[in-house]
């Protein structure tokens, strides 16, 4: 059984689908979106060779061309040079803005194919079919698409919404154990930030569903979009509530450019040491009790996802770059740190204009040189 859940954007609404075996009935519900029979599906060479040949049956059963185009797997795909690569060969499949791009891959993907929508002859439409978990509860849905460049994460992009979001559970059956766990790092970040009642059902079941057991998993992926639906909905454009989805991103995201955007410190990964320490610096700021704090901590170190810079593959880190890379950070404004804190797991909201003195001196407490290298 499938559960479908609406993202309420007006004339731009579309669903989300969780559920199984979506794969195999994508040409049904995908070409009823075509203005033309034909799609590109852009994907990766991992999912590709486990799953690509089922979806390009399943539109081509319902009467839709597939064009396959094939991106090298990993994080370093998102950048300019991989946005030329994709955009020259969709160039050349000579798509017109009645056709359409199908996202079939994890966040990496799922953020370039978007983007390149997003661009291709000023838009052209999409359809989400993510394959990770952490896709499947955060990337795909919102609408944000973008790539990295050397100075930050995700600064060069667009908002470019789907027009429908398949999440197959099917597909992470092959998914593995250290994407699981990144993808489980999202998941409770929405508890953290929203949904104390989610929280604590995951601290009870989340070995669950990092085993993939059907009815936990399909719990937590459907609240997990349930909850970024509504926020997308109310606030589609980052200009309020919607930026409470970063918690954790902007000590992630500075952890994931000392440690070079690689394999080393996976996006996850970096949101789920980012996450305890946005709980710390809340309690150490006086906002959050200790409690909660260490709270945090055990039901992420439960899943052994990491927690601190101690934790991290690359341990040499500087106080004055990490924050110089917390003000290449989309939220920063004017120079001024933002942060997504805390008073209470459940109960998080945006701080701007962090002062950098505590957040210098909570940097050196966490194991991070007080003096750049």
């Amino acid at each position: 059984m499938s559960r479908t859940l609406p993202v309420g954007l007006g004339a731009r609404a579309y669903d989300v689908v969780v559920g199984p075996g979506l794969i195999d009935r994508a040409g049904e519900r995908i070409a009823p979106l075509l203005k033309s029979r034909r799609t590109a599906v852009v994907t990766d060479s991992n999912v590709g060779e486990h799953h690509g040949e089922r979806l390009a049956v399943s539109l081509e059963k319902a009467g839709v061309s597939v064009d396959v185009i094939t991106v090298p797997a990993g994080e370093e795909s998102k950048s300019f040079e991989g946005l030329a690569s994709l955009s020259d060969q969709l160039l050349e499949l000579e798509l017109d803005r009645g056709d359409l791009i199908v996202a079939f891959g994890g966040g990496v993907v799922g953020d370039l194919a978007g983007f390149a929508a997003a661009i291709y002859k000023r838009g052209i439409d999409f359809v989400q079919v993510p394959t990770s978990l952490l896709a499947q509860v955060d990337s795909s849905v919102g609408g944000k698409t973008a790539i990295d460049t050397p100075r930050g994460k995700n600064l060069i992009g667009a908002f470019h919404q789907p027009r429908l979001v398949l999440a197959d559970l099917d597909v992470l059956a092959t998914l593995p154990a250290r994407e699981m766990a990144c993808g489980y790092a999202e998941v409770i970040k929405y508890g953290m930030l929203g949904d104390a009642a989610f929280f604590a059902w995951l601290e009870q079941h989340g070995p669950a569903v990092l085993e993939r057991e059907v009815e936990a998993l399909t719990h937590a992926v459907s609240r997990s979009v349930e909850m970024k639906a509504e926020i997308v909905a109310e606030d589609e454009k980052e200009q309020g509530r919607r930026a409470l989805l970063n918690l954790g991103h902007t000590f992630g995201h500075a952890l994931e450019a000392e440690t070079g955007f690689g394999d080393a410190l996976k996006h996850g990964e970096a949101v789920a040491a980012g996450c305890a320490m946005a709980f710390r610096f809340s309690a150490a700021l006086g906002l959050c009790p200790a409690e909660d704090a260490e709270r945090v901590e055990r039901a992420l170190r439960a899943v052994r996802l990491p927690t601190r810079i101690a934790d991290l593959p690359v341990r040499d880190m500087s106080v004055e770059r990490l924050i110089a890379h917390m003000g290449q950070d989309k939220k920063a404004e004017g120079g001024r740190l933002t942060f997504i804190l805390a008073r209470a797991v459940g109960d998080a909201f945006v701080a701007k204009d962090v002062d950098p003195e505590p957040l210098r001196r909570f940097l050196v407490s966490e194991g991070a040189h007080g003096t750049s290298s």
